[in-house]
Order: structure tokens, then sequence, then C-alpha cells
């Protein structure tokens, strides 16, 4: 299931936690693809908290809780990292991650904390929901087939890698534009990982945000630069992303476009996903500033020129993803339909 639905499916459990309609959701999927920033991602969107558990570097007792003599009888001392309504708030999200490469002694642990909310006289509060997220076998993390009693306890997803939705992600958290130009213009490569050949560093979601950081930090020392581009994502998509980047140096002046300037479309598809990216980057950044119309208005004009409707399709695609509704209102926006009017615009969401 792609990052969107995924969320819709989390928005959802939410909102039905204090309608006894709640059902504990298990995430599947490789290393790297973005589980745990998803689940992040809902709690931020919704202002709630989420209490993070590494189940995979936990003992049964951090559950549990501490056995403590309390006159003749034993107690526990309820772990304070589990949720607590006066010290968390009514409504949260407890995400139990890395829960397939938890001991086995600390799965049974979470049993009773799943299925029953509760561990003793410990109580989940009703408004909070309770997801996990783990990788699979075949994905050469330190992983344990999750028991039969503990999986009966999830409804269970896969987490589908969607490059449209990774797009949207990374111009609302400011990735560099020439990261999300390269991988429109090598989709492949948003994730490329085969567990046969055992490899060290190679391109995911995560590893391709290291190479955004990367090319700040080593922006001034080309040589460095390369060599910690794949470092970040492998020998093989550094080099290449390395070589894209060096030819946005025949880039137009993406200034003038914003100004309505009439610019030439670069020929290269490259250099077209390159402008695509940066515009759609520029989009984002003028959302609700008293300039937005005139820009929007600009990039529609620019879009129309793309010798490849597809280009302007993706392009217009991504703005409205990621700015909403309001770009159907901007007068150059008909114009521009119209120069497409025999394709889509984009997937039903």
């Amino acid at each position: 299931m792609r990052p969107a639905h995924l969320k819709t499916i989390l928005d959802q459990e939410l909102a039905s936690a204090t309608t006894g309609h709640h059902t504990p959701v298990m995430i599947w999927g490789p290393p790297g693809i973005g589980k745990s920033q998803l689940v992040a991602s809902v709690a931020a969107h919704a202002s709630i908290p989420m209490i993070d558990l590494r189940l995979s570097q936990m003992e049964p007792s951090d559950l549990r809780g501490i056995p403590f003599r309390n006159g003749s009888t034993v107690e526990w001392a309820v772990p304070a990292m589990l949720p607590d309504e006066a010290r968390h708030g009514p409504t949260g999200i407890l995400f139990l991650d890395e829960i397939t490469s938890a001991l086995p002694a600390v799965s049974a642990a979470a049993y009773q904390l799943i299925l029953d909310r509760s561990l003793g006289d410990y109580q989940v509060p009703d408004g909070w929901i309770i997801t996990a997220a783990g990788n699979r076998q075949g994905d050469r993390g330190v992983t344990y087939a999750m028991p039969s009693p503990l999986a009966n306890r999830f409804t269970h997803f896969s987490f589908d890698i969607n490059l449209d939705d990774w797009v949207l992600w990374a111009h609302h958290n400011k990735i560099d534009e020439r990261i999300i130009a390269f991988l429109r213009f090598r989709p492949e490569l948003l994730f490329d990982f085969d567990p046969a050949t055992d490899p060290v560093a190679f391109p995911t979601p995560r590893s391709w945000e290291f190479a955004h950081h990367a090319m700040h930090k080593f922006a001034s020392q080309p040589e460095v630069l390369a060599a910690s581009l794949q470092a970040c994502v492998g020998k093989a998509a550094g080099i290449e992303v390395n070589a894209f980047i060096d030819n946005l140096k025949h880039m137009p002046d993406i200034t003038a476009i914003l100004n309505g300037n009439e610019i030439t479309v670069p020929e290269s598809i490259d250099l077209q996903y390159a402008v695509a990216s940066s515009l759609v980057g520029h989009a984002v950044r003028t959302k609700d500033t008293e300039e937005e119309t005139v820009i929007l208005g600009n990039i529609l004009q620019y879009a129309a020129r793309f010798p490849q409707k597809e280009m302007a399709v993706m392009l217009v695609s991504d703005m409205y993803r990621a700015i909403g509704e309001k770009l159907f209102a901007i007068p150059d926006f008909q114009r521009w339909a119209n120069e497409v009017a025999d394709i889509v615009l984009y997937e039903n969401e």
C-alpha cells in the first residue's frame, strides 16, 4: 500500500480510537523506506504525541515493569515510557518499532499490551492507538519470525514505495531539488535493494536524505562530495547523481521563468526534470504569499512550452499535490489544461 493510503489508514484508526473500533496496525517493509517517518508524520499532523519504543533494544522487564515488594505482596512498577494520560495527554500513538527484531521473550511480553491494551494493572489510555513496524525476513535485517499469536493481534499492511508520495514529502521537507529531479529522471533508484548482494550502502528514501545533507556539507568540495554521495547511496547511484548534478550548470534561468520571461525549454530530458523540480520547489516556498498567484501563473505558462506534454503534466501534478486545489483558480491553469486536454492531470487518489 502506498504511503498516502497508509496515512489515511492511520488517520482513521486515530479517529476511531475512542469509539472502540481501533485495531492495532502492523506495517511491513524493507529498511530505509520511511515506515517510522510515516507514523511520526501522522502524529505531527494531528498535533499529538508519539511514543516510539524500539523493541529490538528492550528486555521483557522494560515492558512489564520491575517488581517491588509492597508489604506481603509483590507489585509491578509501571514503566514511565508507556502512555499515561496525565503526563502525555488523552490521545497519541504508541509505536512499537522494530518489532520483528525483538527477542521472542519481548514479543511475548507485548502480547497483552497489544491485544488487551493492558499490562497487569496498567491500561493504555482509550484515545491512544497502537501501531508497529518491522522488516521482512528476506530483508537481511536481524529478524525473527512473528509468532502467530502476535501476528493475529494486528491488521497487516505492506509499505510500498511510491515516487509521487516521496516527492511531495521531499518538497515539504526541503530536500534538495537536484535530488528530487534526479529521482524523477531515474525513478527506479528511489529504492534499489537486492538482499542477495549483501550491500552496505544502497538507495533508499532514508539514504537519499543522507545524500541531501552531503550535498550541502560538501558543496564547495566536489571531490569529497562525489565520494560522499557514493557512501550514502552506493557506488553506482552515487556516480550517476553526481554526473547529473554536474550537468545542471546548463540549467536555464529559473528566476527569469518565475518572472514570466519567455525562456526556452532545454532539449536535454535530465535538465527538463531539473527545471520542473525546481519550479515545484519555488511554488511550495511561495505558498500563501502575496506573490503566489503571479508565480504559479508564470510556472503554468512555462509548463505549456514543454515539448513533451507528459513532462508538463508531471510538473503541474506535483504542484497540485503540494499546494492543493487553489491551483485550479489560477487563470493560467485553464489555458494550460486546454493544451494537455488529452492527458490525465493526476492519478485518482
